[in-house]
């Protein structure tokens, strides 16, 4: 951290063995100038993203508080779950076949986030925030063609925003 020491984080899960990081900023502070989600990892996880799949098998890493009302599932992917309540994700072989997973993350953007949010900082930092702006392009469609506040109005659109840290709720 700065003017301390990073702090190490080992991780052993189904996607990762033995992964080593460092976190080298406080949690949630220091993010690069023009990145600025709207939403914390734990307000996502409470609202309900990913069909309450994506955290399942490695909450050890992250603390518990994230999880304490978090939207989760297990046993399977349930868009029931989601704070829209549709299915707004793609499976992860597409998010490889479309070279979007880096080695360091191999569960994608959100495992990024989580980890940044946290305080690791890499090499892989630029290319997430670069493709974090670009889903921006989703909140100027929702706004040209739906009333502020109906969120019954491109669910799929508003719940995808919020994969990606945007609060598609205000909009």
């Amino acid at each position: 951290m700065p003017g301390g020491k990073a702090r190490r984080v080992v991780v052993n899960d189904r996607m990762q063995k033995r992964y080593v990081y460092f976190l080298t900023e406080p949690p949630g502070r220091n993010f690069h100038p023009e990145f600025a989600p709207q939403l914390s990892p734990a307000e996502m996880l409470r609202l309900g993203v990913f069909g309450g799949k994506y955290m399942t098998d490695c909450a050890a890493e992250f603390p518990k508080a994230w999880f304490a009302r978090a939207k989760l599932s297990p046993s399977g992917r349930d868009p029931a779950l989601n704070c829209f309540g549709v299915d707004a994700s793609q499976p992860l072989s597409v998010w490889h076949a479309k070279g979007w997973i880096h080695p360091d993350d191999p569960r994608g953007w959100f495992q990024w986030y989580c980890r940044y949010w946290m305080g690791r900082r890499g090499e892989d930092d630029a290319r997430q925030i670069r493709r974090w702006k670009a889903i921006r392009r989703h909140v100027a469609q929702i706004k040209a063609n739906c009333r502020r506040g109906d969120l019954g109005c491109r669910p799929a659109q508003r719940q995808a925003l919020l994969h990606w840290a945007y609060d598609s709720r205000t909009i």
